[in-house]
């Protein structure tokens, strides 16, 4: 089963550097994760992905692998990592924040979700049960509790109704998931999820209920959901004061390199985005010094590395110049480049932290870099 060691903590944060170790191998943290949605990295190779970005984990998304390529194939193959040839580890979340994103697609049960697919309008259900089979099915290493997460804003009530449907479904996601076995010889481990809005009460209750469970690990869901920043990073710092300090704790879709460092001082262990690649494709690279829009008439003649500071070759073999012609050409090969950038970023940010955690400067270095992430170049 999946392990959680502490190597060394930060005395003037709650900043931890640590070690998750899982059959497919170890995870240092603090740790991006990039999200391959469909059992890909939008425009990055998988090899790509373990030599330049120096990815230790990455997500697949159970409702989108659900409608395609579909069980079927994902089971003929092997499971995912199989299918699309990786072989570190892998998180799949458990479908809930696509199925609350589908509105009026979706409607909501004590029993479940039933939708229809975005793509062909056809008719599912989705259970606890049924979310944790198909997690079994494409055999993640990290699989997550099906959830409801609430939209921001909402009423009280309707938080607090949400929350406790999720808690009834997290016993049986609990049930279900102990009465089976994994499918490929590789052990899973299941996280259940803090929901509650921005509600102080009702995040704590659920922080509580949550760490009742004594799984290998937990998450924080419900946030970046367009809730103010500070409101996010106060749920988060209140969550982590109660969720044990022995177990990684997730920040589920979060979020720009201010957003992570911040967290991280707060205790948070993993995050995930789609901000790398999805930016990239619109031509905003993240760097040391701040944010680039290369689409800008500015860098046309910048013939300087992308970000000589991040260790990759996107970021350093190729000019700013040249990849703003790609971008503005429209040519596949800029949203490679940038895509592999941003990526590569977003894991020497982490890793950087981390070292600055076992070096035991992190909290004054964190000052310094979250003022220059969100420079605009």
């Amino acid at each position: 089963m999946l392990t959680f060691k502490i190597e060394k903590s930060d005395s003037d944060s709650q900043a931890r550097a640590g070690t998750i170790r899982t059959s497919r191998g170890d995870i240092q943290t603090p740790i991006f994760m990039p999200v391959g949605t469909l059992g890909s990295v939008k425009a990055v190779h998988q090899y790509e992905l373990e030599e330049q970005v120096k990815a230790q984990i990455i997500l697949g998304n159970t409702y989108h692998l659900f409608l395609r390529p579909g069980l079927d194939v994902i089971s003929q193959a092997g499971g995912l990592h199989k299918f699309i040839n990786w072989k570190k580890p892998m998180l799949t979340d458990s479908g809930g924040y696509q199925v609350y994103s589908l509105g009026d697609m979706r409607k909501i049960t004590e029993e479940g979700v039933s939708f229809r697919s975005h793509i062909d309008g056809s008719k599912h259900f989705f259970t606890p049960e049924r979310a944790i089979d198909i997690q079994r099915v494409i055999g993640a290493d990290i699989i997550m509790a099906f959830d409801e997460c609430p939209p921001y804003p909402c009423t009280y009530d309707y938080a607090k109704n949400s929350m406790e449907l999720t808690h009834r479904w997290l016993d049986r996601c609990f049930t279900h998931f102990r009465g089976q076995e994994p499918l490929y010889g590789h052990q899973q481990s299941l996280f259940p999820i803090v929901q509650g809005s921005t509600f102080r009460d009702l995040r704590r209750i659920s922080a509580e209920t949550i760490a009742s469970f004594d799984a290998p690990g937990n998450a924080i869901g419900g946030l970046s959901v367009g809730e103010p920043a500070e409101s996010m990073y106060e749920t988060t710092e209140l969550v982590c004061a109660i969720l044990p300090k022995e177990k990684p704790r997730y920040l589920m879709g979060v979020g720009t390199p201010a957003n992570l460092l911040e967290a991280i001082a707060l205790g948070i262990d993993m995050f995930d985005c789609v901000l790398p690649t999805r930016n990239a494709r619109h031509g905003l690279l993240y760097t040391a010094e701040g944010i680039i829009n290369i689409k800008n008439a500015k860098w046309k003649g910048d013939f300087s590395p992308i970000d000589p500071t991040v260790p990759s070759l996107a970021s350093n073999y190729y000019s700013k110049a040249y990849l703003r012609h790609l971008v503005h050409s429209g040519e596949m090969l800029g949203a490679q480049i940038a895509s592999l950038h941003n990526l590569s970023f977003f894991l020497w940010l982490v890793g950087e932290a981390r070292n600055r955690i076992l070096a035991g400067d992190f909290a004054e270095w964190k000052k310094r870099m979250v003022q220059s992430v969100q420079n605009r170049l």
